[in-house]
């Protein structure tokens, strides 16, 4: 996804999010553009790591977004719906 405002204030908006979504922050590193979370599912507990990217870009910043599952072969569509909310929230608090 690509978003018009300087990457510094993408990665401070995405850390916010994580927070405020109940992460576990693991590093957020601003030279690297990158945050790394843990993310703990509400109903077993399982715990699915999760790395946001932002890097400059011609209009602003560019995100990318990770979420992986530590255990199980399948996570039933978890980590892509994931994504999906936390990109879309990103983008409505740094609007296009």
């Amino acid at each position: 996804m690509t978003l018009p405002a300087p990457p510094d204030r993408v990665l401070t908006a995405a850390e916010a999010l994580a927070r405020r979504l109940g992460w576990e922050i693991v590093a957020v590193v601003p030279a690297e553009g990158r945050l790394e979370a843990t993310a703990t599912t509400p109903w077993f507990g399982f715990k699915d790591d999760v790395v946001v990217r932002v890097t400059p870009a011609e209009t602003g910043s560019r995100v990318d977004m990770r979420s992986k599952s530590r255990v199980g072969r399948s996570d039933l569509g978890v980590n892509a719906k994931r994504i999906r909310a936390f990109l879309a929230e990103l983008s409505a608090r740094l609007p296009t």
